[in-house]
């Protein structure tokens, strides 16, 4: 399967995958790829190591990429200069 997005998009997706609060259900509703598919974009994007390194992150309980596994009392905040994200798009003010 290709995906088809552009430099902003796939920087955004391999930021949200890198993040560890960033959960798969938000790159999923944002850019509608399941785990499996981002798994894919970050193999084809990184270096090996880098991937590597990402996966054993990703899998190691450090991650809280899974909101299953996530604790409960893991709150995401806002800061009020962050930009409004609404599916894909930034809001502006």
């Amino acid at each position: 399967m290709k995906f088809e997005f552009t430099e902003v998009e796939l920087d955004r997706i391999i930021e949200m995958a890198w993040e560890d609060r960033t959960p798969f259900e938000a790159i999923l509703f944002q850019f509608n790829l399941a785990e499996k598919d981002v798994i894919k974009v970050m193999r084809a994007n990184l270096k090996e190591s880098s991937f590597k390194r990402w996966r054993k992150r990703v899998n190691s309980g450090v991650s809280q990429k899974h909101l299953k596994k996530r604790n409960p009392e893991i709150n995401r905040f806002k800061c009020s200069r962050q930009k409004a994200i609404s599916g894909n798009r930034i809001s502006k003010r």
